[in-house]
């Protein structure tokens, strides 16, 4: 035996040491080989088995950072490692420079998932962002209209297409997921989200969840109703909202109280989350407004009860921006009772975006001393895991530079810009079928431009653009203003001249052939667009009764609602509601002149007056001064 040993490593050795020596050896590996086979990281595991594996080995520290969503200006790498925070938002206008480029983007979500992969589990973050007609926060990406013009197309697959390309963008920058699309109903247009409304008529609204398909992709036709599903890297998780009835509160005051039965509540503001649902959208965010008195964050029978019970939705529930601070009045006035109310109404992931640690201290706390169940986080944090999973995070969580072209292509703009032709609703074309005003002639000597939104990229794609509260003037991202698509489209003998106000007089000397008056309101969003009286700020209507009373007009409405215009109709020749068709102006100079026709109907009423207000269609006294589905049409025009 010991001649056999010799020249082994180990001389003088026992064979039965040996032996030991290798059976631990071989123990060793079996264990670090087991310990590199975790079952949620291989993706040929089933969903269920791959989730379970995980929060089977999550402390509640590490559950409690799944469900926390912070603000981009607040997060850091060493942030997201020391909190496990499961995810990142930028807020409207939040961004990691000016004019940031897609690759300045994608560094920045590649730094915060960095922080997040080196955890003990490295469980990937997701980022979110608001793109809600287009990559709104996004220098140079392509701004599509907003949901009321798009209400007006009545083309779901032409919302579907702008789904698509949204996604494309998005994902350009680096970005996996989306608060949106928003499916209100908005019964008033009061209201400062109205223009985030596809219509005032749920089945429109359903119709246009289409967008979510869009977003996220084709459902599998296999796949179980009620499961988020999202179809890869070119696609984005998607965000039904705002649960539920947002779009209903009283004199359209934001965040306010909807007071409405069961019955109507479902019929009319939870269509679009059925078809959302059954199209497999990843996520629904929560209302700030109330249903009959009971804040929606704090609503555990329509949140629990109806969304995830009998809905059977299987995505997560996410809060609004500090929505769970906003179930006491004034806000944070019992932070402990709103993360109970809020944890305990089903809502999974927080929207906490700046004061992160109390929010983790408070519900550690709450759980430690058994107010909230751990059951109730397992729910949670399952339903956080399943979107992530479905997404593809744990595969690729990394942002990549493949797709920084599609941010503002061509492409996409086209498809803006065809959105555009489509949303315009033509209310007036002379005062008879015999003398019509449109489709203008492009050949003329000499015709006048007139109105303070004329020349206007910000008012032309209105709030929710670059920031927040969107801007007014020409610098704040790349588009084509309605001027400008006028002077591209006359015949290159026309004279176009541009005045913003101009007085009568000078609009009867100066032998005009026609005037175009651009008008309509300044942007806003949100709180800041509720407003109770819906005139067209000055100087809209100096301008529209100096041009219009003087010469031959057509008036080109831009807001993002029915607003004020009865005084004036009488005044005009035509007149269009373009809505907020964001940056592809020369969709709007393509109708007006007849490289195409009208088609547009409208998605609301408009009323006579303020006092009519709420005013639906299907109402008792219904007297509208245009009623809903309505829209002139016109025909290419064969020559000019």
């Amino acid at each position: 035996m010991k001649q056999e040993l010799t020249g082994r490593p180990f001389p003088g050795l026992k064979m039965a040491s040996i032996s030991i020596w290798f059976l631990g050896l071989a123990l060793i590996w079996a264990a670090m080989a087991e310990a590199e086979y975790m079952k949620y990281k291989d993706p040929k595991q089933p969903l269920g088995t791959r989730i379970n594996d995980l929060i089977s080995r999550m402390t509640l520290e590490e559950k409690i950072g799944q469900m926390t969503q912070i603000e981009r200006s607040v997060a850091s790498a060493d942030v997201m490692k020391k909190y496990f925070i499961g995810s990142v938002l930028s807020g409207g206008g939040s961004v990691p420079s000016k004019q940031a480029s897609a690759e300045t983007w994608i560094n920045m979500v590649n730094n915060f998932q960095n922080g997040s992969l080196s955890t003990r589990l490295g469980i990937p973050m997701i980022y979110g962002i608001d793109a809600v007609h287009g990559h709104n926060n996004v220098y140079n990406a392509t701004i599509f209209p907003h949901n009321i013009g798009l209400g007006a197309t009545r083309e779901p697959e032409l919302v579907k297409r702008i789904g698509a390309a949204t996604a494309l963008e998005v994902r350009a920058t680096g970005i996996p997921y989306v608060f949106a699309p928003c499916i209100a109903v908005c019964r008033d247009p009061r209201w400062g989200r109205c223009y985030e409304s596809y219509s005032e008529d749920p089945m429109i609204v359903k119709a246009m969840t289409e967008i979510v398909p869009g977003l996220q992709g084709d459902i599998p036709s296999n796949s179980q109703k009620g499961v988020p599903y999202v179809a890869g890297k070119q696609k984005v998780a998607a965000c039904a909202k705002h649960y539920v009835g947002d779009g209903g509160t009283t004199k359209g005051i934001n965040e306010n109280n909807t007071v409405i039965s069961r019955h109507d509540l479902l019929s009319i503001h939870m269509q679009g989350y059925y078809s959302s649902i059954i199209k497999g959208v990843s996520t629904v965010m929560v209302s700030y407004s109330s249903w009959n008195g009971v804040k929606m964050h704090a609503n555990r029978e329509l949140v629990t009860g109806f969304l995830k019970d009998t809905l059977r939705f299987r995505g997560f529930v996410i809060s609004d921006w500090e929505g769970i601070d906003r179930i006491t009045s004034p806000p944070h006035a019992n932070y402990t009772y709103s993360i109970l109310a809020g944890i305990g109404a089903g809502i999974d992931m927080i929207m906490v975006p700046n004061n992160y640690t109390e929010f983790i201290d408070g519900l550690t706390a709450q759980v430690k001393n058994n107010f909230i169940p751990m059951s109730r986080i397992d729910d949670a944090v399952r339903r956080i895991l399943r979107v992530k999973f479905v997404m593809g995070l744990f595969e690729n969580p990394w942002a990549d530079n493949s797709l920084i072209d599609q941010l503002g292509s061509r492409e996409h703009r086209e498809l803006a810009r065809e959105a555009v032709r489509k949303s315009l609703v033509l209310l007036k074309n002379g005062e008879s079928a015999d003398k019509p005003l449109l489709p203008l002639p492009k050949k003329a000597p000499k015709i006048l431009v007139a109105g303070s939104h004329a020349d206007n990229l910000g008012y032309q794609c209105g709030g929710w653009t670059i920031e927040w509260q969107g801007l007014s003037g020409n610098n704040l991202t790349i588009g084509t203003t309605v001027l400008t698509a006028i002077k591209n489209t006359v015949d290159p003998s026309t004279e176009v001249v541009y005045q913003e106000n101009p007085d009568k007089n000078y609009v009867k000397s100066n032998g005009f052939s026609y005037a175009i008056v651009v008008v309509g309101e300044h942007t806003y969003a949100e709180t800041n667009g509720d407003n109770l009286n819906l005139t067209i700020p000055e100087p809209g209507p100096s301008s529209i009764q100096n041009v219009c009373g003087a010469i031959k007009c057509v008036v080109v409405v831009i807001s993002g609602r029915p607003v004020v215009i009865q005084p004036y109709v009488n005044l005009m020749d035509a007149l269009v509601a373009a809505w907020l068709p964001g940056t592809e102006g020369q969709g709007v100079a393509d109708v007006l002149f007849g490289d195409y026709g009208f088609t547009g109907r409208l998605s609301r009423t408009w009323f006579k007056t303020v006092d009519q207000l709420p005013m639906n269609v299907g109402d008792k006294h219904y007297d509208p001064l245009f009623p809903f589905g309505y829209g002139l049409t016109t025909k290419p025009s064969k020559c000019h």
